[in-house]
C-alpha cells in the first residue's frame, strides 16, 4: 500500500514537472518576443565590475561591456583586492583596446564582512561618479543595446532593474553541463516564479539602480555577510517600495567549468543560496526534476506509464533548451546530455537539503542561519 501510494506521488511529481517545463518554454517565448525597442536613455552611468583573478574569456566579456551603442556618458569602475591579480593585466589590454573609454581600476585589499564581492564593492564605491549604478559579475558577457535596455527599465522613478541570463560555455563538456544547468534549470524556474508571483529576482548578471536608493538601504556594507548578496539588496530595495524590474534583455553567463570539482562546488554554492532565501520554495522545487522522478518510479515497478514519463521529461526540457536559443539568442546545447545533466541536477538538489558549507573563490565558509557566511579557510586546491 505504501509503495503504491508512493509510486503515485513521484508518477504526479513527474508530471507536474512537465507541466513546469512546457510552461516555461512558452514563457520563454512570451518574454522574448515581448522585448520592446530600446529607450532614448542617456542619463550618466557607472559600471562596477568586481575582479578576482583572470578566469576563462575574461576580457572579452569585460570588452563586451565596453562596446555598447550608448549616447550618455560610461564610467566603468574595476575592482580586484589583490595587487598581484592577473586580473589587473587584462584591465591593460582593455585601457590599451579602448583608449576612449573611462576604465578606472582599485586596487584594495581591506575586507569588510566575510562576502568577498561585496568587500571588493564597497572598495570601489568611492569611485563612483554617476548618480545611476549597474553592478555586473564578471563571467557576464552583453550585447551592444544591453545598457540603452537595462537604462529603459529604470526609466520610471522609484524602479531598478535585473537581467535575465543564459549559459555561454567556454570549454568542454563540464562547461556545457553548467550551460545546461542555468538553461534548462535555473532560467525556466524564474521565467515560471515570476509569473506566478512566487519569485522577486534581482540577479548578479546585472543590479541596475540609482545611488540614492542604494544609499537608503544602508550602501553595500549592509550585505556585507550575505550569501545571497543580490537577492538581498533586491528585498531591501522592495522594503523601501522600489520596485526591481526585470529590463527587457538577456545576459550571457560564460561557463568555465574545466573539472568535475569546480561544477560541484559552483552549483552546490547555487543550491545554497536558493535554499537560503526560500527554504520551503526550495523543498517544492523537487518537482522540477521529472527525470530522475519518472526514473525512480519504474524503479519501484511504475512499468510502461513510468518510462512514457521518462522520455516525456527529456523531450520537455529539450523544448525548454530550443526556446532559449530561439527566443534568447543563446548558443546551441549538447542535447544529448540532458540525461546526466538533470540526474546530476537532482543530486545537487538532494545535497542541498542538508548541505553546510560553501566554496567560493577557492575559500569554504560556513552557511549560518539567514543566509549568513561565517569564518571562511582556504579550500584544498582541485
Amino acid at each position: 500500500m505504501i509503495g503504491d501510494a508512493l509510486l503515485l506521488l513521484l508518477e504526479g511529481a513527474a508530471t507536474l514537472g512537465c507541466v513546469f517545463l512546457v510552461a516555461a518554454a512558452g514563457l520563454v517565448r512570451a518574454f522574448a518576443r515581448a522585448r520592446p525597442p530600446t529607450a532614448n536613455a542617456a542619463r550618466p552611468v557607472t559600471i562596477l565590475k568586481p575582479l578576482h583573478g583572470a578566469e576563462t574569456g575574461l576580457f572579452e566579456n569585460l570588452a563586451s561591456f565596453c562596446r555598447q551603442d550608448y549616447r550618455g556618458p560610461i564610467q566603468i569602475v574595476f575592482g580586484v583586492a589583490d595587487p598581484n591579480d592577473a586580473a589587473i593585466g587584462v584591465i591593460a589590454r582593455l585601457r590599451a583596446a579602448f583608449p576612449g573609454l573611462d576604465l578606472d581600476l582599485v586596487v584594495d585589499p581591506r575586507r569588510a564582512g566575510s562576502n568577498p564581492k561585496i568587500a571588493n564593492l564597497i572598495n570601489m564605491s568611492g569611485r563612483i561618479r554617476h548618480d545611476t549604478i549597474v553592478v555586473a559579475d564578471s563571467d557576464i558577457r552583453v550585447a551592444p543595446d544591453y545598457l540603452a535596455r537595462v537604462m529603459a527599465a529604470l526609466e520610471p522613478e522609484g524602479t531598478a532593474a535585473t537581467c535575465l541570463y543564459f549559459g555561454m560555455p567556454v570549454g568542454g563538456t563540464w562547461a556545457r553541463l553548467a550551460q545546461l544547468q542555468i538553461d534548462s534549470h535555473f532560467l525556466p524556474s524564474v521565467v515560471v516564479g515570476v509569473r506566478l508571483g512566487l519569485a522577486h529576482p534581482c540577479l548578479g548578471s546585472t543590479m541596475a539602480l540609482r545611488a540614492g536608493d542604494l544609499a537608503a538601504i544602508g550602501g553595500f556594507a549592509a550585505f556585507a555577510d550575505c550569501l545571497a548578496d543580490d537577492y538581498e539588496i533586491g528585498a531591501a530595495l522592495r522594503r523601501r517600495g522600489i520596485a526591481v524590474r526585470l529590463a527587457p534583455t538577456a545576459v550571457g553567463h560564460t561557463c568555465t567549468e574545466a573539472s568535475w570539482r569546480e561544477l560541484w562546488n559552483h552549483e552546490l554554492r547555487w543550491a545554497l543560496t536558493i535554499r537560503s532565501i526560500v527554504p520551503v520554495g526550495y523543498v517544492g522545487w523537487v518537482v522540477s526534476h521529472p527525470f530522475p522522478l519518472a526514473l525512480l518510479a519504474l524503479a519501484l515497478g511504475g512499468g510502461m506509464p513510468a518510462l512514457a514519463l521518462a522520455f516525456a521529461a527529456v523531450g520537455c526540457r529539450a523544448a525548454v533548451l530550443r526556446a532559449v536559443e530561439r527566443g534568447l539568442a543563446a548558443p546551441a546545447h549538447a542535447y544529448w546530455l540532458i540525461p546526466l545533466r538533470d540526474l546530476l541536477s537532482f543530486v545537487v538538489f538532494v545535497a542541498g537539503l542538508t548541505a553546510r558549507n560553501v566554496v567560493w573563490r577557492g575559500h569554504r565558509y560556513r552557511l549560518m542561519s539567514k543566509g549568513i557566511l561565517g569564518s571562511e579557510r582556504r579550500s584544498p586546491s582541485p
